[in-house]
This record gives C-alpha cells, sequence and structure tokens, in this order.
C-alpha cells in the first residue's frame, strides 16, 4: 500500500519562492504529494491565485517570523481560517514590520557602497513582502556577487550588514493569532536555529506553554539522528509531529515537495488533529 505524501511546508512568489501558485501545485502533484500546505512568509497571498481545483488536498497555512531571546523563529501556521480577523490584523503588523527592515537593509547596504537597492528589490517583490532573497537577487542581478549563496555569505547572512531580525512580533503573539484562527502553531525546522538542546528546550517551554501543538520532526533532506533528536522533543513536549520540504525552488535538489523521508507510522502526526 502507497503511503499518503503530505508536505506542510513550501513557499510561491507570493513570498520568496520562485513559482507561481499554480506552479507549485503542478509540480508538486507531478512529485506524488498528496497533501500540500502553502505557507510563505507573513502572507496569505498565495491563496487568492490559486486554481478552483488544486488537484490535491490543500491545507491553509502561513508562515510568520518572530523572535526568541534575540533570536529570529519562524512558526507555521495550518489549517487556519484565512479571513480570521486576529490573523489578519496580525499578518499587516509583520507587513509593516518587513517595510522598516528592509529600509533598513536598503540603508546598510547603501552605506557600504550597494547603489540604492530599496527601488529594485521593491519591484521585484511585488504584492509579495521584501526578504533577503530579494535583496540577495538584486546583488546577483548588478554584478555584486555571482550567486545567491555568495550574497548571503557576503552581504545578509548572520553577522553581515544586511542581517536584520528586530521588529518582528512576539512568539506569544504570533502563536496566538494562529490559536485565533483555529489552526495549529508548528515550530518550523528547529534543526536552523543552531541552538543548543538545552535552549531549544526552553524555547518550546515558552512555545507549548503560548498554545504551540506542533514541531516539524522532518525538514527537507536531514540525517536520520537529526529526526531521532527531534522525535525525541516532540514526545517530551508531547508535540504533534509535522513535516515539510521548505520548498523554495526547483533548483533546490535537496528541498523538493514531499521528497524526505516519511514519518515513523507511530508517532502522532499534526494532520490527525484536523
Amino acid at each position: 500500500m502507497n503511503r499518503m505524501i503530505v508536505d506542510l511546508h513550501t513557499h510561491t512568489n507570493a513570498s520568496d519562492g520562485s513559482l507561481t501558485p499554480t506552479e507549485l501545485l503542478d509540480h508538486a502533484r507531478q512529485l506524488g504529494v498528496d497533501v500540500l500546505s502553502i505557507t510563505d512568509h507573513d502572507t496569505l497571498g498565495a491563496y487568492e491565485r490559486l486554481p478552483e481545483n488544486p488537484g490535491l488536498q490543500l491545507i491553509t497555512g502561513v508562515e510568520l517570523s518572530t523572535t526568541w531571546a534575540g533570536r529570529g523563529v519562524h512558526i507555521v501556521g495550518l489549517n487556519v481560517d484565512r479571513h480570521s480577523p486576529a490573523l489578519l490584523a496580525g499578518i499587516q503588523q509583520q507587513k509593516e514590520a518587513r517595510l522598516e527592515r528592509a529600509g533598513i537593509i536598503a540603508h546598510r547596504l547603501t552605506r557600504i557602497g550597494i547603489p540604492s537597492p530599496l527601488a529594485a528589490v521593491a519591484a521585484m517583490a511585488g504584492d509579495a513582502g521584501i526578504g533577503r532573497p530579494h535583496f540577495a537577487q538584486h546583488l546577483v542581478d548588478i554584478g555584486v556577487v555571482k550567486d545567491l549563496r555568495a550574497a548571503f555569505k557576503k552581504y545578509l547572512g548572520a553577522g553581515k550588514p544586511g542581517d536584520v531580525k528586530d521588529g518582528w512580533a512576539s512568539l506569544e503573539d504570533v502563536t496566538g493569532w494562529i490559536v485565533a484562527a483555529g489552526g495549529i502553531a508548528v515550530l518550523a525546522h528547529p534543526v536552523k536555529y543552531k541552538m543548543t538542546t538545552s535552549k531549544l528546550r526552553l524555547m518550546l517551554d515558552d512555545f507549548v506553554a503560548a498554545g504551540g501543538r506542533g514541531i516539524e520532526v522532518i525538514s527537507g533532506s536531514q540525517q536520520p539522528d537529526v529526526t531521532l533528536r527531534m522525535l525525541a522533543l516532540a514526545d517530551e513536549f508531547e508535540l504533534a509531529a509535522s513535516c515539510g520540504s521548505d520548498f523554495h525552488s526547483p533548483d533546490a535538489a535537496w528541498s523538493q515537495p514531499g521528497r524526505f523521508a516519511p514519518l515513523p507510522a507511530q508517532v502522532p502526526k499534526v494532520w490527525e488533529q484536523w
């Protein structure tokens, strides 16, 4: 019997992905995905641009930026009501924070000799919220760096001039918006934050206290020992397991829709809660 392929973390060009919502659906179907969530950064815009028949089960989602103990952290909201006043107000707050952040990044880049990037980046982003990947693409387009990886390494990554994380709503607020929208709050890609296990436990304490109910046990291609550590944390904090590719582009072979190891059969899964 074939397993159901579930991918609950993907992106379109409504935020920083490269495909339109329709193209993502086509791509996911071709790869055999049965259940998909589009979780663009701080926007539900993709859901206004979907075909009438998506051809697979679609779970409404969003990935919200926040900070915890001075670190940037992402919370995925799954099975949310996209018309929820609380969630929409929160997303508007995030949009304003993104604009402010983009202005700071642009100012910092201008100070080190990058010519007036904000107008070009805003045009590139369109209706999507401006993110560092848009700045990275601009740096490639004007020939400052050879590729996106180099842009982050030299200008936009941790500790670089364009590394601006401040301005997001609190972990409690972001989780609260998701809960108010009837959704399930899931900690996204926990390994990506490079925290010690003890620090991650402290964050999970706060996340659960705020109403968090899930954790991404699998995020794209990862080693089996990472999955085991995330499973142990899910069990310790009584969190449902989620999984997703964190898909952004067909060019990134390590994060294609549905192309990751399955969750163990006996693990409580986040989709069992809706």
